[in-house]
């Protein structure tokens, strides 16, 4: 045959593979779009369960507020600062946790997850006055209370991120790692190992009413 009938024929069977070869590929993106395709209705939906979840949550957070903070008596709902079982100093409320047995007290990192569970943390002492009114709430029995103050990198921390400016420390220790401390009744503060087993103060904000 003649020479451009064999260039044609080449060229025909270059084109045939090429289209074959393009087919393939065509075929393949399909595949994989179809895959992205449902793995985006699934994090769609996983989307959507997790806000429905995430809803639900807190409508029961929000009554859970309402029947902590607003208790029914008689029939009669009354609003008050800080859920039952806590005390209301100004614009905070605190728990004593302030178990007779051993087995009621717990580590300062137990304690505070324990706090945390309660929407509060432990009690950061800053002045005079705060020391003074958590005195007044001590059982006479109580050896000492967990509060928000332990050693870190070489000095005193409050959890709150805030220095340590006054203290009421029986005798001043060194802040070595792994030392917490405690409040003892009308004697100070002490500093202990945060893996002793104490009693605890947590403290949150008051709910406006």
């Amino acid at each position: 045959p003649p020479i451009a009938v064999c260039w044609l024929i080449l060229l025909f069977d270059l084109l045939t593979q090429n289209y074959t070869v393009l087919e393939s590929k065509i075929k393949d993106l399909t595949a994989v779009n179809q895959q992205l395709v449902t793995q985006r209705n699934n994090l769609t939906e996983q989307i959507q369960n997790m806000e429905t979840n995430w809803n639900k949550l807190n409508v029961s957070r929000a009554q859970w507020s309402i029947d902590a903070y607003c208790p029914k008596t008689n029939n009669v709902q009354l609003c008050r600062a800080c859920q039952e079982g806590w005390r209301l100093n100004q614009t905070s409320c605190y728990v004593v946790h302030d178990a007779v047995s051993t087995s009621g007290h717990n580590t300062w990192e137990e304690a505070r997850e324990v706090c945390r569970r309660e929407s509060s943390d432990f009690v950061t002492v800053h002045n005079q006055e705060e020391q003074v009114k958590r005195k007044l709430w001590y059982s006479t029995l109580t050896i000492g209370y967990w509060i928000g103050l332990r050693a870190e990198g070489g000095r005193w921390k409050w959890i709150d991120g805030s220095n340590l400016t006054v203290s009421y420390w029986t005798q001043q220790p060194h802040p070595f790692p792994g030392q917490c401390v405690m409040s003892v009744q009308n004697v100070g503060w002490r500093s202990v190992s945060c893996n002793k087993r104490k009693r605890w103060i947590c403290k949150k904000k008051a709910l406006s009413v």
